[in-house]
């Protein structure tokens, strides 16, 4: 749980390093997700420190995940929009207001009772055909966020979060479904493409939704996806399950820190970190 939470302030903090850097980059490509934008933005420093957050984040929630269930990862996952807001306030010269501050309370409850509630994680191997269906969920993700990105700006930034979440809940559970790393049986697991595409996906669709619009909105709707979906998944298949007799506390708790989330999305509605460049 300490990397879980670990590698949510890195995740928080790079999201918001990452709009700096992506915003910096100037793109003629009209609509529509820019499949280069990544490499532009890597000229710039603030995104170049952003990807080396990721990248510890990645290997502190690798940990996490072969050591505890898949909703308390996510669960985990989604105080990250409270980092990213407090960071966004700090980077970006705004305020949070009260109300925003009871949402990051709220994020914070709600990891408090997931702890106290995590069993074990699960010991299933899960069904063969999943492995398959997370590949063709990573490459459904990457259509669909192409087809996003051309939207109108309102629903855009949401809509390629979104797409962004389910990109990085796929690499969640493919780690969970890698199960050798004998050259061999690593290299015919389909988990293991599947990680390495819907990785790929979810951070092209991230930054280009960072680029277009609010960093609070797009982390928002890439919570949702990256949350609900695995934890879903670990609980139907891979036999993930919390303590006895605390059922209860650890869906308030989930409930509590993807609602508190959630309501932090006004933060970005609001458009105060929209303004001039920091």
């Amino acid at each position: 749980m300490v990397c879980a939470l670990a590698a949510t302030c890195c995740y928080g903090t790079a999201s918001v390093l990452q709009a700096i850097g992506a915003r910096s980059v100037k793109t003629d490509t009209g609509p529509g997700v820019d499949p280069v934008l990544p490499l532009r933005a890597l000229r710039h420093g603030p995104y170049v420190a952003g990807l080396g957050l990721d990248c510890v984040g990645f290997v502190l929630q690798i940990i996490a995940l072969r050591s505890i269930p898949l909703y308390a990862v996510g669960a985990s996952l989604a105080a990250g929009l409270a980092v990213t807001a407090v960071v966004a306030a700090w980077l970006l010269k705004t305020r949070l207001t009260p109300a925003e501050w009871s949402a990051v309370a709220a994020v914070c409850a709600g990891l408090a009772m997931i702890a106290l509630a995590s069993g074990a994680e699960g010991n299933r191997a899960g069904p063969a055909v999943l492995r398959w269906c997370l590949l063709g969920a990573a490459l459904l993700v990457l259509v669909v966020g192409g087809l996003a990105g051309r939207l109108p700006p309102g629903p855009r930034a949401l809509l390629l979060g979104v797409g962004a979440g389910a990109g990085f809940g796929v690499v969640a559970v493919a780690v969970r479904l890698i199960d050798s790393l004998a050259l061999p049986r690593l290299l015919g697991n389909p988990a293991l493409y599947a990680l390495a595409l819907g990785g790929a996906a979810g951070f092209l669709l991230l930054t280009s939704a960072f680029q277009r619009g609010s960093v609070i909105v797009a982390t928002a709707g890439m919570i949702l996806a990256e949350s609900a979906g695995p934890a879903v998944v670990g609980i139907v298949w891979l036999g993930d399950r919390p303590r006895t007799g605390l059922e209860w506390l650890a869906v308030t708790g989930f409930a509590a820190a993807v609602t508190g989330a959630l309501a932090l999305t006004r933060f970005g509605a609001t458009g105060a970190e929209s303004g001039g460049r920091p």
